[in-house]
């Protein structure tokens, strides 16, 4: 709708994770950081805890495509299975084929496991690491996250043949202090927790985010005012989605007013119809972007009663 209108390729503020939108503030670029060294250290499992909406997906796929040629990767983004659709599902991931059985009958968990420790034992010898990056995994049934443990069992002399990441939300800490599994969490070597950025970090998220969707070099990326940016920090609390869907609403209003700024006005409006977020009064935002874009560029906006509601 208002690509055209900020010279923009795509929209900068979609809440679909994509690592190519990846911002590195102190504390993604810190698990980031963790990650890595200790995956290329032959760590067997490792954990992110982080809040709803502060870019654990975005993580875990910037993970994937930073590990790209370095090593076998499988990406599980929906864990909540039991422990046989899990190993079959990690088949499927690591391109493995299904062992021969006899017409209508269910390969056993005992040759799922060997199939998946032949499969590892040959990348181990052709010197591959295999790394599983598992999200939501705050999901995973109790029972499931055993069979995990398990499989960590599968190694050689040297090093473990499968690398395992865990990313969830705090619930997940809760579910690995049950005392039935507290096997694996005795296996877990290295955590970090994945927080909301810090408020001075939103307006180069801000520009950033523009920057990377920018239909060329020409784009303006400052299109946030500072002010607009810090009160959009303060709505949001830093959490990044809540930041996202902030975002793309003040260019929906700014696009409506014909204008290529955006101002504290725009973030208060667009906060009081965002769930999440401290309502600063009880009006829909887009009851004032319909009139606003319905009298078309050029005209003068009549928004002082707008203006007194922040």
């Amino acid at each position: 709708m208002y690509l055209r209108h900020f010279s923009l390729r795509e929209a900068p503020f979609s809440i679909t994770p994509d690592s190519a939108f990846f911002y590195s503030h102190e504390g993604a670029q810190a698990a980031l950081n963790m990650l890595l060294v200790a995956l290329r250290s032959g760590e067997g499992f490792l954990k992110i805890v982080g809040e709803v909406g502060c870019g654990k997906t975005v993580l875990c796929r910037q993970l994937l495509k930073t590990l790209q040629g370095e090593c076998v990767t499988a990406y599980i983004p929906n864990p909540d299975m039991g422990p046989d659709d899990l190993l079959m599902t990690l088949m499927q991931e690591l391109g493995i084929d299904a062992p021969q059985t006899r017409e209508g009958r269910k390969l056993t968990r005992y040759q799922v496991h060997n199939a998946l420790r032949d499969c590892l034992l040959s990348y181990a010898e052709a010197g591959q690491r295999v790394v599983v990056c598992i999200d939501e995994a705050q999901a995973i049934p109790v029972r499931t996250l055993e069979s995990l443990r398990l499989l960590s069992n599968l190694e050689t002399e040297k090093r473990k043949l499968l690398q395992l990441v865990l990313l969830g939300q705090p619930e997940l800490d809760d579910k690995l202090s049950r005392p039935e599994i507290r096997q694996l969490l005795q296996r877990i070597t290295f955590s970090e927790y994945l927080g909301p950025m810090t408020a001075h970090c939103v307006p180069t998220y801000l520009a950033h985010r523009l920057a990377t969707a920018a239909l060329s070099e020409a784009t303006d990326t400052q299109v946030f005012e500072l002010e607009a940016a810090q009160l959009m920090a303060r709505l949001s609390g830093g959490v990044p989605r809540l930041v996202n869907i902030l975002a793309h609403k003040c260019l929906m209003l700014a696009y409506g007013e014909n204008v290529h700024r955006v101002n504290r006005q725009h973030v208060g409006l667009a906060g009081l119809d965002t769930p999440g977020v401290r309502a600063l009064a009880p009006v829909s935002w887009l009851s004032r972007w319909l009139p606003w874009k319905s009298r078309g560029p050029g005209r003068k906006i009549q928004n002082d009663q707008q203006g007194a509601a922040l």
